[in-house]
């Protein structure tokens, strides 16, 4: 497994991250993973308080009992859960994203989160509160660093421009190149990392039959497997060509893939060659870039 500085931050993470959200509700199994994960030398862990209402945080915090100095943990605020639980409303205010990192904190026994995550964003949020929330909770030492999930251009730029943010989370991949258009390179000038997900774009990549992705017909999502595939041969699987290939864009600290089984969790892990500059040029060249068409 390698390993990469995440971000502008001194934390040390495997370029394969798992992604908690694939996580079932059962915690022996949930821990069964885990353990062999950081065995196969993952150790960075993502996850939100808003998955499985919680459960997916405090699995993980139970799975980690006595393990906790060898993994970084990532985890997400900013989705409040309705007293009636039928769904979430969208809250960046400083006093929710206090009072949540306490639970955040309980539930995965933990003394600090290693990086905090703002779970979305708008442009019409009250951004500066936001930070404040982020900078006091950093000052407190209840976390050590934190970032953003966003595919938001709009919102990227201001966090950038505004904040100490050590990260941004994005969807990124051989079918969602996006992110090179619009905000590589602001977050490579000012140091900030990537935590590419979605890399896989949904098994289209790798198993599934093509369908229309994002703005890419049927067809162009048949020639992009069949791009991976071409250059995949015997070296790699499907899965690892499709993740090198979002982990070659320097920016990129890490890969966050959902994991639900140990044959996933084995094949992700294994050291796989770094794709040379042909097969990257290949690769880029199979798939027309698009850029984002909202949040600009």
């Amino acid at each position: 497994m390698k390993y990469h500085t995440l971000g502008r931050s001194a934390l040390r993470v495997s370029e394969v991250a798992f992604g908690c959200m694939s996580l079932g509700m059962d915690d022996a199994a949930n821990a069964k993973l885990i353990h062999r994960a950081l065995n196969e030398g993952i150790n960075f862990f993502d996850t939100a308080d808003l998955y499985d209402k919680g459960f997916n945080e405090s699995s993980l915090g139970k799975a980690l009992k006595g393990k906790r100095e060898e993994a970084v943990i990532a985890t997400k605020v900013g989705n409040q859960w309705r007293e009636d639980g039928s769904g979430w409303d969208w809250n960046p205010r400083k006093d929710y994203i206090i009072a949540s990192v306490e639970k955040s904190l309980q539930r995965l026994q933990t003394d600090r989160i290693d990086l905090y995550q703002l779970h979305g964003g708008t442009i019409e949020d009250p951004i500066d509160e936001t930070i404040e929330a982020f900078e006091l909770l950093q000052q407190q030492g209840k976390i050590l660093y934190y970032g953003i999930s966003s595919i938001r251009p709009n919102v990227i730029r201001e966090y950038a421009k505004r904040s100490n943010i050590a990260t941004v989370m994005m969807q990124y991949s051989l079918l969602d190149r996006r992110p090179e258009v619009s905000c590589f390179g602001v977050l490579q000038h000012h140091g900030i990392g990537v935590l590419a997900r979605g890399s896989l774009a949904k098994g289209l990549l790798v198993n599934k039959p093509a369908v229309p992705y994002l703005d890419y017909n049927e067809a162009e999502v048949q020639h992009a497997k069949e791009a991976i595939e071409a250059i995949s041969g015997d070296e790699r699987s499907l899965a690892q060509t499709a993740l090198k290939y979002a982990l070659m864009h320097p920016v990129v600290s890490s890969a966050v893939v959902g994991i639900r089984t140990m044959e996933q969790l084995l094949e992700l892990a294994e050291e796989a060659p770094r794709l040379n500059e042909m097969e990257y040029e290949q690769l880029t060249a199979a798939v027309p870039v698009k850029d984002y068409t909202q949040h600009v």
